[in-house]
């Protein structure tokens, strides 16, 4: 196939592309809105967030009662099910697959189909993941770390030598290489903070670092072969109690063109620029996200940490790529993994988005400590305020960029009737115009107001019986997005 020179001939490619293209995952959320300029895009889902009207979506009618340890059971299921089996042969020979999450199971399977996983491989990205190689790969490309010592400690003492070595002071962050939403991320500061976290941090090689007061947020780009490709920059919602029971949770992201000033954007876009081609030399390409950190002492910008994959800022990425510069991220990582030759501008696709309008996505979950059977849920759609703070149901969608106001909103709802809800499952996703989270990381009003008026809409019953739900698992907690 000849290059590809060029927006034009790379959209025309989409628009006419034959083999299929799945997304296989729990929910569809990742990568929505994607399909509007890949139309043999499908969703394979374990959710029918949509109930049947997105034409694009495949559920498994006999989902029987599996037991899920994490995201991968789900990916792993859908694709050995036979209805996904018998569905996928309909769609015609070979194709190419995306997943969040896999492991080397996934990339049999889907080899098995002759399908291409258009993904890093699981032991790459799996490498990648660790908290300490991502630091020493930051130290490699030139991209500052939070000051930091890397080493082991048996004990607290051993702790405090190790921090001494590294001039970093007696308030410590501790973290271990692997681990979801802050849940192996450890603050230490005295002896008695040690003893409680001990078991978990013994014998494995730490990160220890100062401690600072940082402003948070996360930025995904895209490693090709023409360089890294950086997306909108975004803020977190982080840990608000109305949308987690998890402190330290991840709820969400804001998007506006003025998150940063002049100067510290474009310090963060050649930080990423630099993590980019350092990934891409290792033999990553394709979608990843990074999290930053700001001192709000002195103003130091730092590498967070790094997700290899695709992840909860991808879908709010590509809708400002796309509605703001026509060209979604995740296009030019299928592009990297199905082969294609193609030659592009960075520089002059990285300005379509300079400027955009602001929106946000928060993602909430059951707070609750106890089990319940869900008897009703609001429908995916279009959900507009009253004038009574209540809301309605304006139309079924599922263009969830579709927002035309700002007393509207997009909902997808993940948990369906029948299923069941407990402490930490992921209930509903809401998409606004405008902040839902102020200066000071507080929820607004209006976020306040969507986020319980969505909850009241979900009708559940009480469980007096042990009853253990099918995705109950903590580890798969912040995973399904």
């Amino acid at each position: 196939m000849k290059k590809l020179n060029g927006l034009t001939e790379i959209y025309k490619f989409f628009r006419t592309y034959k083999k299929p293209i799945y997304f296989v995952s729990a929910s569809p959320f990742n990568i929505l809105g994607l399909g509007q300029l890949v139309p043999s895009l499908t969703y394979v889902n374990y959710f029918d967030c949509f109930d049947g009207v997105h034409h694009r979506v495949f559920t498994p009618k006999d989902r029987g009662s599996p037991e899920f340890t994490c995201l991968e059971d789900v990916v792993n299921y859908l694709l050995d099910h036979n209805e996904t089996k018998t569905f996928m042969e309909k769609q015609g020979e070979g194709g190419h697959m995306m997943a969040v999450m896999f492991n080397e199971k996934t990339e049999q399977l889907a080899k098995s189909r002759g399908i291409n996983l258009a993904m890093p491989s699981y032991e790459l990205r799996n490498h990648l993941d660790s908290k300490i190689v991502t630091t020493q790969m930051a130290n490699e490309a030139g991209v500052a770390s939070v000051p930091n010592v890397l080493g082991e400690a048996d004990t607290f003492e051993q702790l405090m030598d190790l921090a001494k070595s590294g001039k970093l002071g007696k308030d410590l962050v501790v973290q271990t290489p692997y681990g979801d939403s802050g849940k192996t991320t450890f603050f230490i500061a005295c002896k008695k903070d040690w003893q409680q976290v001990e078991k978990l941090i013994v014998g494995q090689e730490i990160k220890v670092m100062k401690r600072i007061d940082p402003r948070c947020g996360t930025v995904e780009a895209v490693a090709t072969k023409h360089g890294t490709i950086v997306g909108p920059i975004l803020t977190e919602l982080v840990g608000h109690k109305e949308l987690t029971p998890y402190k330290g949770g991840w709820s969400g992201n804001e998007g506006f063109a003025n998150v940063l000033e002049k100067t510290a954007r474009t310090k963060l876009e050649r930080m990423v620029k630099k993590f980019g081609e350092r990934l891409y030399q290792e033999g990553y390409k394709g979608t990843f996200c990074i999290d930053y950190l700001i001192d709000k002492k002195d103003g130091r910008m730092y590498l967070g940490e790094l997700n290899p994959r695709i992840s909860g800022a991808s879908p709010i990425t590509n809708l400002l790529t796309q509605k703001y510069g026509g060209i979604p991220l995740l296009m030019f990582h299928l592009l990297e993994h199905m082969g294609i030759d193609y030659d592009i501008n960075i520089r002059e696709i990285q300005k379509r988005w300079s400027d955009f309008d602001t929106w946000s996505q928060v993602v909430f979950k059951h707070t609750g400590d106890d089990v319940r059977l869900l008897k009703q849920v609001p429908r995916s759609g279009i959900w507009r305020t009253t004038q009574n703070n209540d809301v309605e149901l304006v139309r079924r969608t599922a263009d969830w960029s579709n927002v035309s106001g700002m007393d509207e909103a997009f909902f997808l709802r993940i948990l369906g009737p029948g299923e069941y809800i407990y402490k930490g499952a992921d209930m509903g996703v809401l998409l606004v115009r405008g902040h839902l989270q102020t200066k000071n990381d507080k929820l607004t009003p209006r976020a306040k107001n969507w986020v319980g008026a969505m909850k009241s809409r979900f009708q559940s019953a009480s469980l007096e019986t042990e009853i253990h739900p099918s995705l109950s698992d903590t580890d798969i907690l912040g995973k399904i997005f």
